[in-house]
This record gives structure tokens, sequence and C-alpha cells, in this order.
């Protein structure tokens, strides 16, 4: 996208030497620099015993590993069967028409890759009524660094757009690595899901992280005017979309 300082799509990470149809940890170097798939599936069963976790990088195509490997996964695309469908009051929304198991990759959050001054000028540039699919993802490194990335999905992106909110989800954002350090952001089930239900992730992140790692701040009285009402029915609703003023405040 406009301004973005990386191509998503240029590999710059180095392939690993693997000859095996299945690469394993910690033999293969692409598994040793973060979390692999199995302990993914330990976070989403129960909180880590450490506020932070690793990150998760896949085998790209100077991988010598083959097509069928396990630490490919994202990078195949969506596999399941997903509906786009009108919701009584949240418009779009999108739902499973296949039972889902917990664990499972769902799909990405995909969309144009942009830069922070692109990001805030595209905001600021809509109307209060128009639907905002820009999405912030901050990681925070182990040194107080954080990694901003944002994707805009408005003009080219996939079925995640139409993924609603909720403040007890169904899905968990997990930021993938497969070329480069630009992450794909990626959906896996949080729970088991029926058929036929509504497919929702938490826009704050606050969902299986630790509360001190969200930005999201108390909005003052005069914000709410500007935030759009929350229609999860959790029963920790928090009445109101997710708030974060970075990209609406002017520079």
């Amino acid at each position: 996208g406009a301004d973005g300082e990386l191509d998503p799509s240029e590999v710059t990470f180095p392939g690993c030497p693997c000859r095996s149809s299945s690469c394993l940890a910690p033999e293969c170097p692409c598994l040793s620099r973060g979390q692999n798939y199995s302990s993914l599936g330990l976070r989403l069963a129960e909180r880590p015993e450490q506020p932070f976790s690793r990150p998760v990088f896949e085998c790209n195509s100077l991988c010598c590993c083959g097509e069928g490997c396990q630490n490919r996964l994202v990078q195949r695309g969506l596999r399941l069967r997903l509906q786009v469908f009108r919701t009584p009051r949240k418009g779009w929304g999108v739902r499973a028409l296949e039972p889902i198991p917990r664990g499972s990759f769902v799909c990405e959050y995909a969309g144009e890759v942009l830069g922070f001054a692109e990001a805030r000028r595209r905001i600021l540039a809509q109307a209060p009524e128009e639907p905002n699919y820009i999405l912030a993802v901050r990681e925070h490194l182990h040194d107080g660094q954080v990694m901003e990335t944002f994707v805009d999905p408005t003009r080219v992106g996939n079925v995640g757009r139409f993924l609603n909110h909720s403040c007890e989800p169904n899905l968990l954002m997990v930021p993938v690595r497969v070329d480069s350090m630009v992450p794909k952001l990626a959906l896996f089930a949080a729970a088991d899901i029926s058929a036929g239900e509504e497919l929702s992730y938490d826009y704050s992140g606050r969902f299986c992280n630790f509360p001190e790692a969200s930005r999201e701040h108390k909005p003052q009285e005069e914000e709410n005017s500007l935030r759009k009402p929350c229609y999860c029915g959790s029963r920790t609703c928090a009445s109101f979309l997710p708030w974060d003023s970075s990209l609406f405040s002017a520079p």
C-alpha cells in the first residue's frame, strides 16, 4: 500500500536446509526462531506463564522442505467453508458452514500494508458513518520496543474484513511471518466452533493478552460521540467498539 516501507511479498528470510517432508524443532531454523503451531494450541487453552508469546515463523519458498511441511499453514490460505451474511444489527458478518476445531487456522485479515502517516490520512478522510477497516497491530518486543503494522482491506482484501468484533470472541489473531518481517494477520479458532456460528475476534487485542499489553485508553466523554456501539451481546460487553485515538488525532 501507499507509503508502506517493506514489500510483504519480498522474500528476505533465509530458507531452512531441512530435507525431510515435514520440519521439526529444534533442528529447523524456522521453527527454532520462535513458537510452533503445536505450542500455539497451548496458548489457546490457557494463559501462558510468560507475559509474552514467542513469534511465529513459517517455512518459505527458499526452504528445502516440501509443500506438505507442517510449518506451512497460513501461506496455504483459506481451506474452510465460510459464508458472508447480513446480521440484524452489525451489518455484514461471517459464519462457519462447517465445524471448526479449536486451534485451527481460519483465515487471514488481508489488505494493503500502510505506513502510519497514510493510515492516519485515510482515517481522517472518512466520514463518521463510513465503516473503518484499518487495523493497527502492535507487537511488544522484550526490550520495550513496539512494532506497528497497519492493514487496510477497504480496497484490496478478503473475507476477513467482514469479521465482527466481540468482547468474548471465538477467534484469536496471531501475527505470522512467512517471507519477511511484515506479518500475516492470521486468525485461529480460540474454541470449538459449530456450523452456523458467527465468527468474531477482539479488535482491541485484549483477548488472550495481558492487560498491560493494550494501548487502548479510556476515552474522554466527548470522544464517545466518535465511537461506534458494540452489539456483540456478551456478558462482558464494553458497550463500545475498541478505541485507539492515535490514528484519529491530527499530527
